[in-house]
């Protein structure tokens, strides 16, 4: 899987690595142009690009197509995909799944909610996410804690998807921090000082 990578600005080793997917049509570089924002200079960031090519751009990728006659087609390669090149991560980062963020925005969101729960992760961040159609399944016990960040006017993903995400992660014994922001299918300044605080209290 390609992705963009950006240690510690400090050369120090890495308090943590924090892991964000970006939604369909968009790709990493996307994501990365948010470093800044982010305000966690002792931790490793990681950029993923999805394996499938965005239908609509030559630079959009996707993690599996949304399009009504493909609906979900490729979330079985992207799943395991993600979950081989995530458990990868610790030889490349020298960071440990222990102390992973997994994050992602729209389908990215998705994504992270899809794998998250069955990996031995510090927490997972959906902002303006949703889950996978089907039961959710989880094989382990100590599932991470888990933020839920959503636009009370997002037009894409409607936030009943975030409450529904919520019931059903409660109700699997996930510890849900879950906050509305006012507005659309974005990610707000806002959104990213709650997940700095929220990566502070999982890692440190």
């Amino acid at each position: 899987m390609q992705f963009v990578t950006f240690p510690p600005a400090n050369s120090q080793p890495p308090t943590g690595l924090i892991v964000t997917l970006h939604g369909w049509g968009a790709n990493a570089e996307d994501v990365a142009s948010l470093l800044p924002f982010f305000n966690l200079p002792n931790y490793h960031f990681v950029f993923p690009n999805a394996p499938f090519p965005y239908p609509y751009s030559p630079i959009g990728r996707a993690w599996y197509d949304l399009r009504s006659e493909n609906m979900y087609q490729g979330l079985i390669e992207s799943r395991q995909a993600l979950i081989d090149w995530l458990q990868s991560l610790e030889n490349i980062t020298g960071v440990p799944l222990s102390r992973t963020i997994l994050s992602g925005f729209s389908q990215g969101g998705a994504m992270t909610l899809d794998v998250g729960l069955n990996l031995p992760l510090a927490g997972l961040v959906s902002m303006s996410g949703y889950l996978h159609l089907g039961e959710v399944k989880v094989n382990q016990n100590n599932l991470p804690p888990t933020l839920i960040m959503h636009g009370t006017q997002d037009e894409v993903v409607p936030l009943l998807a975030a409450v529904k995400a919520r019931e059903t992660l409660e109700s699997l014994g996930v510890a849900v921090q879950y906050q509305e922001f006012d507005m659309g299918h974005e990610i707000s300044p806002q959104m990213l000082v709650v997940l700095r605080n929220f990566v502070e209290n999982a890692i440190g």
